[in-house]
């Protein structure tokens, strides 16, 4: 899989959601190697888009259409400056992974995070995730480098997700679970009461 994610901010949400829409009813069609969109805008106006291809060079050809330059000069006008652009093939997906069904989405960025660790803490929740977190369906996880990332999280909906969060984490897990916390501490996150879902 390779990911391009978008970054910016609007102050025109609705606009922005109609473009998503405008963009899987005339631009999907020709683009092949397309796997599907995770969006939102947040309450203050950040946006973040993942465009899931099947490959780097799929997402290379839909970004060359003359379709797609037209849609993107177009989608420019609803952004409050300018966009920034990463773009991954270094991709992990975890439980589910993403989901169309998803009620609530929750972006995490962070960079300076040791990606062992990362990949123990996952391995500890993973076996627990259905009891302690049934709230959380799966994430998609798009390394932007040796020590950062950004993934986004899928939920039933935001007040169970609220209500998981709040949760303590077993006994016997507690200590990996604070470990990875603490790690954590310096993300950024992102949260989209209305996420914009799609897959092909």
């Amino acid at each position: 899989m390779f990911v391009q994610v978008i970054e910016a901010k609007t102050s025109n949400p609705e606009g922005l959601r109609a473009q998503f829409d405008k963009w899987v009813a005339e631009l999907q069609p020709g683009a092949k190697g397309y796997e599907g969109t995770t969006a939102g805008v947040a309450a203050d106006g950040r946006v973040v888009a993942f465009a899931r291809f099947e490959s780097e060079d799929a997402a290379r050809a839909n970004s060359e259409r003359a379709e797609q330059g037209a849609w993107w000069a177009e989608t420019e006008k609803l952004l409050d400056g300018p966009a920034q652009f990463t773009e991954s093939s270094d991709v992990e997906t975890f439980l589910a992974g993403g989901s169309d069904d998803a009620g609530f989405v929750q972006v995490m960025k962070v960079a300076g995070v040791d990606r062992a660790k990362v990949k123990e803490g996952d391995a500890q929740f993973e076996p627990l995730a259905a009891e302690i977190r049934p709230d959380l369906i799966g994430g998609l996880r798009v390394w932007t480098g040796p020590d950062s990332m950004i993934e986004a999280n899928y939920f039933t909906s935001e007040a169970e997700a609220r209500a998981g969060e709040s949760k303590p984490p077993p006994p016997e897990v507690a200590e990996g679970f604070a470990d990875f916390m603490a790690m954590m501490s310096k993300a950024e996150f992102v949260d989209f009461s209305n996420p914009y879902l799609h897959s092909a």
